[in-house]
């Protein structure tokens, strides 16, 4: 059974808690903070497609969960002055959901559409002529007597966001006329994320206690808002409400979140690979057994931040830890003979 992490970078499912993440998002590029070449780019292609009076070019978002590609659209929209319509790759099943939804934008209109990689393929088929000719091709009818049929369609934008762009079909990625990754954030950017997300809830919180947050999560947006709320509720109920460096401490230790940033989780894939396998290599496939965990969940959500970070590497014959991730675990390498090292 996997295990509830804190630190998981996937979308609270809490309806209270969603509202509340919606209202922590920045609506425009001067609160929106870190990327900051990502939104250098962008700002000059609204800019000239603004003074051109044309649509966006389509824009492919991609990177790790949790670092803002659902906020940045939404940020593009605003600054562009256009209506955003918002759907997920699973919830397009037919193409016939495809084509209700282009055939209501109007023109400069924007479709983001999330976990654009798990599109159906018949689905990405009928994708490819709206992107490039703003055309959308339907059959009507059945058998002999079916006839296809061309629409016109408005000049429209499609934002699309994906953690794994190898998955995208080669046809679909190569229509994006923008494709732009969304890097780790630094603990600096993380920490102003903080200080902004308190500000709007209504927190008190001192440097020390945002700084020591901002090490904690990850590089992560998302992951640091989490804190903060788990943390609030922890200084409302044995403090004061008014978040310092010794009530964070106290939280994220009952949490279980260690300085880095890792969570029982990560530990125990950690430990896994130095215990079983004598720090690797493995193959994946046997993490995701010995972790109960799916593969993709270990690629998409374990492995990113643990690589960022110096404790996990990837080879050619599987995942390796590193001394980095001795020295933080408290172990000592293996010689060849499998006995622990004395240096």
């Amino acid at each position: 059974m996997a295990i509830e992490r804190i630190v998981s970078t996937k979308d609270d499912e809490d309806p209270i808690e969603v509202e509340l993440e919606i209202t922590l998002r920045p609506h425009d590029f001067t609160n929106y903070i870190g990327q900051k070449r990502l939104k250098q780019n962008l700002q000059l292609a609204i800019a000239a497609a603004t003074k051109r009076g044309e649509p966006l070019d389509h824009i492919l978002l991609y990177g790790p969960p949790g670092l803002g590609k659902t906020t940045m659209a939404t940020v593009i929209a605003n600054e562009m002055g256009a209506n955003i319509r918002v759907t997920s790759g699973p919830a397009v099943e037919r193409a016939g959901d495809l084509a209700s939804l282009l055939t209501n934008l109007q023109d400069g209109d924007i479709l983001f559409i999330d976990e654009i990689h798990r599109l159906n393929r018949s689905v990405e088929e009928v994708l490819y002529s709206a992107m490039e000719d703003f055309k959308l091709d339907i059959m009507l009818g059945k058998g002999p007597t079916a006839r296809s049929l061309r629409l016109d369609l408005p000049k429209f934008t499609i934002i699309g966001a994906t953690t794994r762009t190898g998955a995208l079909a080669a046809p679909l990625r190569d229509r994006f006329g923008m494709i732009h990754r969304l890097e780790f954030y630094t603990p600096e950017e993380v920490q102003q994320i903080i200080e902004r997300a308190a500000k709007i809830i209504g927190i008190k919180i001192d440097e020390a206690a945002a700084q020591d947050l901002a090490k904690r999560a990850r590089l992560t947006p998302r992951i640091a808002n989490r804190l903060l709320k788990r943390v609030r509720d922890y200084a409302d109920i044995n403090g004061d409400g008014i978040i310092d460096a010794e009530i964070s401490t106290q939280a994220l230790g009952l949490l279980e979140v260690d300085d880095l940033g890792l969570d029982p989780a990560d530990r125990m894939l950690l430990m896994a690979i130095i215990d079983n396998y004598q720090g690797g290599p493995v193959g994946v496939e046997t993490l995701a057994a010995l972790t109960a965990e799916e593969r993709s969940t270990i690629e998409d959500f374990y492995e990113p931040y643990l690589m960022q970070i110096g404790l996990l590497e990837r080879t050619p014959r599987g995942r390796k830890v590193t001394h980095k991730a001795y020295k933080h675990l408290g172990r000592k390498p293996n010689s060849p003979d499998g006995q622990e090292s004395l240096l």
